[in-house]
């Protein structure tokens, strides 16, 4: 991960943007599943996030081009770190993703997760995957929903 830390402040005391920062780190270090697959989280700010995952060979499926579970993976993480940036504690109510083109072992995807609309406990984001050229390889839309308690 390269975000700095922002853990040294009280989070009352911390603007939005360390916030973000904070919850980010804070749920990176937890997240076993995004660390084993390789993702990097290389920013966070409030309702937005950008993570980074290496195509490796062991993600290609039966047509040698990455698994679509395992982007879904990555803009679901994406997507998670984006949602619970404001450090209230916030699920996944739903998602769906389009897969618009293939990807190849060695690439490295970049997902940028934007929050749409956040209206009471619920919040919808858009995730946009794209390759290494540039391309936007898949969209994804998540739906939120806060529940209770802080990330930090």
């Amino acid at each position: 991960m390269s975000l700095t830390s922002s853990a040294t402040k009280a989070t009352s005391e911390m603007t939005p943007e360390e916030l973000a920062r904070a919850t980010g780190e804070a749920m990176y270090r937890s997240d076993r599943a995004s660390q084993w697959l390789g993702m990097e989280l290389q920013e966070v700010r409030p309702g937005y996030a950008r993570m980074t995952m290496r195509i490796r060979d062991e993600f290609l499926n039966g047509h040698a081009i990455c698994h679509g579970g395992l982007m879904f993976t990555l803009a679901d993480s994406t997507f998670a770190f984006a949602c619970n940036s404001y450090n209230i504690n916030t699920v996944a109510a739903g998602c769906s993703i389009e897969f618009l083109k293939p990807v190849s072992g060695g690439d490295t995807l970049t997902a940028e997760a934007q929050e749409q609309l956040l209206s009471g406990r619920h919040g919808i984001y858009d995730i946009r995957l794209t390759n290494s050229a540039g391309d936007v390889v898949a969209m994804f839309r998540g739906k939120s929903a806060q529940i209770k308690g802080n990330v930090v």
